[in-house]
């Protein structure tokens, strides 16, 4: 069970922050706006190229989708690729914000969430009058799938510590990698935010097939073949780790509310994070189902 231990003031952006890009999926350019929003508001993704011009709100249980990605909603109002915008905010501890997005994705930028982090620090902060409450688990919950497990365990501290170990086994051309890192704004923006979306060389293959990917060449992301990345290079000798923890930091803010803890992930990936972010909350349901369902 998770146990209410203190709050903090929420905060949103000072300003309206923009930015532009070719989407991974679509090949189509995008515009994203972050938006100021009101106090308790969350998250909330609207589709503006969309007739009624849709609002979702980034909340686990509006997740549709785990394929390669985190999609909220459902077609044609849905958005894919959420993960990166979620993690940047929820990196910079940004609990309310209206972003706009004029196609079924975000920009993809390089991969990484460093475009939407300075576009945010340039917007700059405001603290509100909410507070947002911080939960601590009482016992480690567990998910699994396979070879690949997600755990979050009592952490011995007032932060989220977040733990991934990478092993693709053998042959792959990535080796077994580990990162670990406590989660604060200025170790977000320096260890993880930079950290870019990756796949192996067959991978990329198979999404060409399927008409994904039209626009992003290797030097756009970290696409590893047999003997390490095509036209590009690493930011991070374990990049590929450092992402994924970046990319557990946007699936698990889907939770609403700010965690304490140690989560530690094995080989792991969207799903199983979002198969976690929806246990924490229907335990946060069962505790507060009055809070929980405004």
């Amino acid at each position: 069970m998770l146990h209410p231990i203190g709050t903090r003031q929420q905060r949103t952006i000072a300003r309206t922050a923009e930015v532009r890009g070719t989407g991974y999926l679509t090949g189509a350019t995008v515009r994203l706006r972050f938006l100021p929003a009101a106090p308790s508001t969350g998250v909330v993704f609207v589709r503006t190229d969309l007739r009624q011009r849709p609002a979702i709100l980034a909340r686990v249980d509006q997740v549709t989708g785990t394929a390669r990605r985190t999609t909220l909603g459902r077609a044609p109002a849905e958005v894919g690729l959420v993960e990166h915008v979620l993690a940047a905010l929820a990196g910079l501890k940004i609990d309310n914000c209206r972003v706009e997005v004029d196609a079924p994705e975000p920009p993809g930028l390089d991969g990484s969430a460093l475009g939407f982090v300075q576009a945010l620090n340039i917007a700059g902060v405001v603290v509100q009058s909410a507070t947002r409450p911080i939960y601590r688990v009482a016992r480690s919950v567990v998910v699994r799938s396979g070879r690949a497990s997600l755990a979050c365990h009592p952490g011995e501290d007032d932060a989220l510590t977040l733990s991934y170990f990478l092993d693709y086994g053998y042959p792959s051309p990535l080796g077994r990698q580990v990162h670990t890192e406590v989660l604060t704004p200025g170790n977000f923006i320096r260890g993880l935010a930079p950290c870019r979306t990756f796949l192996l060389e067959q991978e990329v293959a198979e999404l060409v097939k399927q008409g994904l990917g039209s626009r992003t060449t290797p030097a756009d992301l970290l696409v590893f073949g047999a003997h390490g990345p095509i036209d590009n290079r690493v930011r991070f000798a374990n990049e590929p780790a450092r992402h994924k923890v970046l990319d557990m930091v946007g699936d698990l803010a889907l939770l609403g509310v700010d965690l304490v803890g140690h989560v530690v992930g094995c080989r792991s990936g969207h799903p199983l994070n979002v198969e976690l972010a929806g246990e924490l909350y229907r335990q946060l349901q069962a505790a507060v189902p009055c809070r929980m369902a405004a």
